[in-house]
């Protein structure tokens, strides 16, 4: 019952400012369990001018991705991402199941300005205001994903190939005895965090550039390469 799921968890249903209702922000969420966390984690960054992509781990349970969808289909502004990935943790499926939600969110009919991702395990300390401030405040234009030049102890993570590993409910990364070739355009490859703000232009920029779905294809076989493909991408000229 829709009306009954707003009423009793308390979704805001207006934008609380004027700032905040003409700077939309896109959220992606993924999630693979402990729905009572998501939904928390859902009202508490929840504004009708906002859009989210969740992204539900093919591998979930039947009875939690119907739980999520009857979630999901009270809100327009909300959806599940058009393609879903067994995600595998420190793996590709990672990084798809993210690009996976860019590519619907970029179709989308609500104007956008910033992306965020989130796990389902995450909750915010800062409002929707806030954040909108803090992002126009130091950030405006910019992308926010930190970073460092690969550090030595880390390099075992792209020089080697790696392979993801899914049966009977387990999964997991395991490193194969092929070396990888160097990474296109001979880029120098960043180490970061897999969690980020983007501009919508950078968005599409990672979607359609060459070089940016080129970095995609080689990080196929890496390990966690959420963790180097933003913010390599970000240090690009121009």
């Amino acid at each position: 019952n829709c009306s009954m799921v707003l009423k009793t968890l308390h979704f805001i249903t207006r934008p609380l400012s004027d700032e905040e209702g003409n700077f939309s922000l896109a959220y992606i969420i993924t999630i693979h369990k402990e729905l009572e966390m998501f939904v928390k984690l859902l009202r508490a960054i929840y504004m009708p001018q906002n859009i989210y992509c969740i992204h539900v781990d093919e591998k979930s349970p039947k009875y939690y991705k119907a739980a999520v969808q009857n979630i999901v289909n009270c809100f327009e502004n909300i959806f599940i991402s058009s393609k879903r990935e067994n995600v595998v943790y420190a793996g590709f499926s990672r990084l798809q199941a993210d690009i996976n939600c860019m590519r619907d969110l970029v179709h989308s009919k609500i104007q956008w300005n910033y992306v965020i991702n989130l796990c389902g395990q995450d909750y915010p300390i800062k409002t929707n205001k806030d954040i909108i401030q803090y992002i126009k405040s130091k950030w405006n234009g910019k992308n926010m994903t930190p970073g460092v030049v690969q550090p030595l102890h880390m390099k075992h993570r792209t020089q080697v190939s790696y392979r993801e590993y899914v049966h009977s409910g387990m999964s997991y990364v395991y490193p194969t005895k092929n070396i990888k070739v160097k990474p296109p355009y001979n880029l120098t490859i960043y180490f970061g965090s897999a969690y980020y703000i983007l501009t919508k232009e950078f968005v599409e920029f990672t979607l359609t550039d060459a070089r940016a779905k080129d970095l995609l294809e080689w990080s196929r076989d890496t390990y966690s390469p959420d963790e180097h493909y933003w913010v390599t991408l970000n240090r690009l000229n121009g």
